[in-house]
């Protein structure tokens, strides 16, 4: 049997807010507590490919300081449009 979908979205948004570095725990965290119930298949399936990445490297991403994967590019630029925001 294989995971419901709220089981799904109960572990992303674990594994977003658990992540090993305090800053992104809080911007993962936020982003998952308000994103992740609107995506559809096919960013959550990108979004669980992204929190296998390291958490030196995402915030690197999300801040800008480096250019992340054409693969999580998008997804990134939503990341840090939502930080910004928040």
């Amino acid at each position: 049997m294989g995971e419901t979908a709220d089981a799904r979205l109960k572990r992303l948004a674990m594994r977003s807010a658990r992540r090993g570095t305090k800053e992104m725990d809080l911007i993962l965290g936020a982003y998952a507590r308000d994103r992740l119930a609107e995506m559809d298949e096919a960013k959550l399936q990108l979004y669980d490919a992204m929190l296998g990445e390291n958490d030196h490297d995402l915030y690197r991403w999300v801040t800008g300081q480096d250019t992340p994967p054409d693969r999580f590019a998008g997804l990134v630029a939503d990341v840090a449009a939502h930080t910004r925001a928040d």
